[in-house]
């Protein structure tokens, strides 16, 4: 009995540790090389206020903070994961064609503000507040509550 408490005290120390955040500060050239282009590309005018490295376990994410107040996030290889232009409209290369599509026919009036892939699915957040979700082939799914 003694050593089955020992084990599962050992596992819970270990899974508890494994799950600590370390977030730091780096350079904008600590990023993925294609996490640099892709702001280089999409925000040139963009004043970068900081850059975080995201370490949860073995996951490591990146997100860059504008002065504007937008933020984008990246996987571990330099994958956009999720842009937020607060108030403003997500460059249009940053979302693909297909949804852009179906939110110029479909919400004429609006625009994407936040465009995310959220699990298997991808999210776009319309100025209204809407938010549509799209699967892996961008082909629209429904409305996230």
């Amino acid at each position: 009995m003694k050593k089955l408490f020992s084990a599962v005290l050992l596992v819970t120390m270990l899974a508890v540790t494994g799950c600590a955040k370390n977030e730091q500060i780096i350079e904008f050239g600590q990023l993925p090389a294609e996490a640099q282009t892709l702001v280089q590309t999409y925000f040139p005018q963009e004043e970068i206020s900081f850059v975080v490295k995201d370490k949860e376990g073995l996951c490591v994410e990146y997100e860059v903070r504008f002065a504007s107040g937008a933020q984008v996030e990246f996987n571990k290889a330099g994958e956009l994961k999720k842009v937020d232009c607060g108030l403003l409209a997500v460059p249009e290369g940053l979302v693909p064609e297909a949804v852009r599509t179906y939110v110029s026919a479909k919400f004429p009036k609006e625009y994407i503000t936040e465009w995310q892939k959220d699990g298997r699915r991808w999210k776009a957040e319309l100025s209204s507040g809407l938010d549509l979700v799209f699967d892996k082939s961008y082909n629209f799914v429904g409305i996230d509550d």
